[in-house]
């Protein structure tokens, strides 16, 4: 399989505002903190080093004065950086003349800001338009292109307004249409949404989503809000007083923090919409093949206390599941397979399903909740106390918890399978694994 490039690739990169940064940095280099350093130069950004896959959204978080907003300010040249090397699909941003640079804003790398920065006195769709006016493109092309970007955004038939007649929330949409009509290959969005009133914002983030799912562009975004960072960011950059302290998926932070710092920082965010059900599911037991013989079915649900069992096809896809009476009742009937009475399976979900959408399917399943791939194949399931317990802070939240079932008392499974001989095949009864 070919493994493409990044998109974007920083390495190494120091930002030091004073005196003497070439000295500052020489100095962290060398072990100082940025305390240490003070008496040289404010050292917003440490040795930070990362890579952007194309297609993905790589979110930059930490609090004010984390360094988050001077990185993505060197990551498209508006900050000449101290040290270190930024590229864009392999072209140089740091260290590069001032005519490439421009070159690199108008035709590969487009910015939205936090306060939309528009021009007042042009129209909407002119707004738009402007990547592309500097481009040199015709004036009926470019308003043409407008008008499909607007579209896009939602604001069809808005062109002809100025900005001061659209809410926040569309003049932020403008914005992000302007960025997109240059086509850019990383779009750079700065707290982009963080001016916005709480229900905007939250429209916003989805509208990005939607429109991520369409266009598959390269997206750096950068905030303070780690419920936003945990809904948008395929990865996460966590920034500590200008260094990064752990890079991973919504997951990784969540479940797995880096040191106490993250772990304090993960806290208080909403786990339900952030964590999914492959996160939290655990091995499928007990489960049998659909050849698979009722003693055989009885015996695993006997060990391992369940009142059902999973049925799976050869190929692992879940065919449903059989229960310890109607297995008995085939037992005592001397039938050989339990084909015959596998029901279908109460309620299944899919292994990518966040857990806020499973909390009614989980209270109406007797069952443990069935969790399957893309091809139906059986790959978990989710007891109810495992999907609670997922959702308390600290490591080991999603530790394997055992079931609390009522199947049917054991010295009755017992006596049904001394009814009858062993089946005569071994494999009708051969289980799962």
């Amino acid at each position: 399989m070919t493994v493409l490039p990044p998109a974007l690739e920083a390495r190494n990169l120091f930002k030091v505002f004073g005196r003497s940064p070439q000295k500052a940095v020489q100095r962290l280099k060398a072990g100082e903190s940025r305390t240490d350093v003070a008496d040289a130069g404010t050292a917003a950004v440490i040795d930070a080093s990362f890579d952007v896959a194309e297609g993905e959204i790589f979110v930059i978080m930490g609090l004010s004065g984390s360094g988050k907003s001077t990185i993505i300010r060197m990551l498209n040249g508006l900050h000449d950086a101290t040290a270190g090397s930024v590229l864009v699909h392999g072209e140089p941003v740091t260290g590069t003349t001032a005519a490439k640079l421009r070159a690199l804003r108008r035709d590969r790398v487009s910015m939205v800001f936090q306060h939309f920065a528009l021009l007042p006195h042009r129209s909407v769709a002119e707004n738009v338009a402007y990547p592309l006016e500097l481009r040199g493109v015709a004036k009926a092309e470019r308003l043409a292109r407008a008008e499909e970007i607007l579209s896009l955004v939602g604001l069809e038939g808005w062109g002809d307004k100025l900005p001061d007649a659209l809410s926040g929330g569309m003049q932020q949409r403008v914005g992000i249409a302007r960025a997109l009509a240059a086509d850019p290959d990383v779009l750079l969005m700065d707290e982009a949404f963080s001016a916005l009133d709480p229900l905007i914002r939250r429209e916003m983030q989805e509208q990005l989503l939607s429109l991520q799912q369409k266009l598959q562009k390269t997206i750096v975004f950068i905030t303070h809000d780690l419920n936003e960072a945990m809904l948008l960011g395929d990865r996460i950059a966590v920034m500590r007083d200008g260094r990064i302290v752990q890079i991973g998926t919504p997951e990784d932070i969540l479940t797995d923090p880096a040191n106490d710092y993250v772990e304090q920082f993960v806290q208080d965010v909403d786990r339900a919409r952030v964590l999914t059900a492959a996160n939290v599911m655990e091995r499928p037991r007990p489960v049998v093949t659909e050849t698979a013989g009722p003693r055989s079915a009885l015996r695993q649900m006997r060990d391992a206390y369940m009142s059902a069992a999973y049925v799976v096809g050869r190929d692992r896809r879940l065919l449903g599941v059989v229960t310890d009476r109607d297995a008995i009742a085939l037992v005592r009937r001397g039938e050989g397979s339990v084909t015959s009475v596998i029901r279908p399976a109460p309620l299944t979900v899919s292994q990518d399903e966040v857990l806020m959408n499973l909390f009614v399917p989980a209270v109406e399943s007797p069952v443990p909740l069935a969790v399957t791939d893309d091809e139906g194949r059986l790959v978990g399931v989710i007891p109810r106390v495992t999907l609670l317990a997922a959702l308390g802070p600290g490591p080991g939240a999603t530790d394997e918890i055992t079931i609390p079932v009522v199947p049917l008392p054991a010295t009755v499974i017992d006596e049904a399978l001394a009814e009858s001989s062993d089946e005569a095949s071994p494999t009708t009864g051969k289980a799962a694994v």
